[in-house]
């Protein structure tokens, strides 16, 4: 590990400043985890996952970089008297980190409670997507065990363009073309507290059925994803939209490049993230099968490409060097208005997650996100965790 500051790729700027967020989890275990064997094998992974223990620092007028700090991880300890599976608010077993300036970037909590430990976890989403996270975790847990890891790939180079030429301003519309992503002013700051959660069950059955109504509409095959965005899209804009005007609704989707960009492989430790957006008015919406709706959904994953990777890339660093670096704060992910994002992390290794507490027995993901949705494991299907926003459209 160098002391040097690890320039951030054009997709890692997109999650820094105010709005931006972290991925955060929380796992309780049935049994104790010892907080000293926790430590000393937590040291022992970051020497391969070392930009972990980072913060923020600005390199250029246009760019940021992860400086390696001692104070870069916070790692802490406490106790508290309410057990897990018996609360819904499970957010004081995490504490979040803030992607700006001169602060850490990951926090770890192990907390002992009467029924076990609880492990809570937040980390910059500039550091890592949910394929890193996981993949730190499962190396994290075969440490502690004493098993050999696949070591990750922290260059970020792999994602970096060549100095972009500055003829011709970025605008509103080649961001959401080319990125998929929303140029629409400056992202308020949003607190957890603020946030109206619902939690929805399917069933392996009763997503088979939504699959098979919407493939004989269509006559294309779908995946369970396609469909389940397409039941959120249509439920959750209709309910949030007075629809006046017939304005244009949006689906955002979150799709892992690693298998796209020729230049990534598959271990790289990151945030490898392009956003596949759908649309369609809101009239069009009301009225549109579930097949219809999966389609454009299935058609918006399918165009994220090679070159669509790239295109995204060049068209966030073309921005940030015309605008600087405070014009990452006003891009947003999640559509800031009539539309939502929704992520899928229904295939979780829970099984390779022991710290001698054994495997967890119940979890959950935090967010800080109104209008998102978060598609989760369940025991006979997904969880949905709906995130509805404060103010109706």
């Amino acid at each position: 590990m160098s002391d040097a500051a690890l320039p951030l790729s054009p997709t890692d700027h997109v999650f820094t400043g105010v709005g931006s967020y972290a991925i955060e989890f929380v796992f309780a275990y049935q049994d104790r985890i010892d907080p000293g064997d926790l430590r000393r094998s937590l040291d022992r992974t970051l020497e391969h996952f070392w930009p972990l223990r980072s913060k923020l620092t600005r390199i250029a007028e246009h760019s940021y970089g992860f400086q390696p700090a001692d104070d870069g991880l916070i790692f802490e300890t406490s106790r508290s008297s309410e057990i897990f599976e018996d609360t819904d608010d499970v957010s004081h077993f995490v504490d979040s980190v803030h992607s700006v300036e001169g602060e850490p970037l990951t926090r770890i909590k192990l907390t002992q409670t009467p029924r076990g430990s609880v492990l809570g976890l937040s980390i910059s989403h500039a550091l890592v997507d949910g394929f890193s996270l996981f993949h730190f975790l499962t190396s994290w847990s075969r440490v502690f065990q004493g098993q050999r890891i696949l070591n990750p790939s922290c260059e970020r180079e792999l994602l970096t363009t060549e100095t972009p030429e500055l003829q011709g301003l970025v605008t509103p519309d080649e961001v959401l073309a080319r990125c998929g992503l929303f140029w629409a002013g400056k992202r308020p700051p949003v607190s957890r507290e603020q946030l109206r959660e619902e939690r929805l069950l399917f069933s392996k059955e009763a997503m088979n059925e939504l699959l098979a109504e919407a493939e004989e509409d269509c006559g294309v095959p779908l995946f369970h994803n396609d469909v389940l965005t397409a039941y959120l899209w249509r439920q959750c804009l209709t309910q949030w939209e007075k629809g006046d005007g017939s304005p244009i609704t949006y689906v955002s989707c979150p799709v892992d490049f690693r298998r796209i960009l020729r230049t990534v492989p598959r271990t790289y430790f990151g945030n490898a993230l392009c956003s596949a957006t759908a649309s369609i008015d809101y009239e069009g919406l009301v009225g549109a099968s579930l097949g219809k709706l999966a389609l454009l959904i299935r058609k918006a994953v399918s165009q994220v490409r090679q070159d669509y990777v790239s295109g995204s890339l060049q068209t966030l660093e073309r921005l940030r060097h015309q605008r600087g670096l405070a014009v990452m704060e006003e891009i947003h992910v999640v559509p800031p208005q009539h539309g939502m994002l929704v992520t899928n992390v229904s295939r979780l290794p829970m099984q390779s997650l022991d710290f001698g507490g054994g495997i967890p027995t119940a979890f959950r993901a935090l967010s800080s996100t109104q209008r998102a949705a978060g598609i989760l494991p369940a025991e006979d299907g997904v969880e949905i965790r709906v995130f509805h926003p404060l103010v109706l459209s």
